[in-house]
């Protein structure tokens, strides 16, 4: 009789191991997902852009001394960041698409849709997260 109290206490516990094992191997998502990169982009370019596409009209860059916009947030240490907007995660897929389009990330934003292609957008990106205090 005992031991069958103790096999069975065995066999509840191994089944409890396996049920719980199972139960986390659900919740994984597998091996992690690739951030997508700026690959090619060109950072030099992406800091002509920020000129050119009026992005200096409302922030300030550190190498950017006209006009120093103020309505933005100021960008000299963009590359420490964390956070977009504070709330988006800074890694380079996520900006490159809120360059190009902050309204359909963060609704009610300040910051317009600015038109650019793919590659605008990386040289953007590659620009702004090279932003980094000295």
């Amino acid at each position: 009789m005992r031991r069958d109290r103790w096999r069975m206490a065995g066999e509840s516990s191994s089944l409890a191991s396996i049920v719980l094992g199972c139960a986390l191997l659900a919740g994984c998502d597998g091996p992690p997902k690739r951030t997508p990169t700026v690959g090619d982009a060109d950072a030099a370019r992406g800091r002509q852009l920020v000129a050119d596409k009026g992005c200096v009209a409302c922030h300030t860059f550190p190498d950017v001394k006209w006009p120093r916009g103020g309505l933005g947030p100021a960008l000299e240490n963009f590359g420490r960041q964390g956070l977009i907007a504070g709330r988006l995660p800074n890694q380079p897929g996520v900006l490159m698409q809120f360059v190009r389009n902050a309204p359909s990330m963060v609704p009610g934003t300040a910051m317009p849709a600015v038109p650019m292609s793919d590659q605008e957008a990386r040289d953007v990106t590659a620009y702004l997260l090279q932003l980094k205090p000295h």
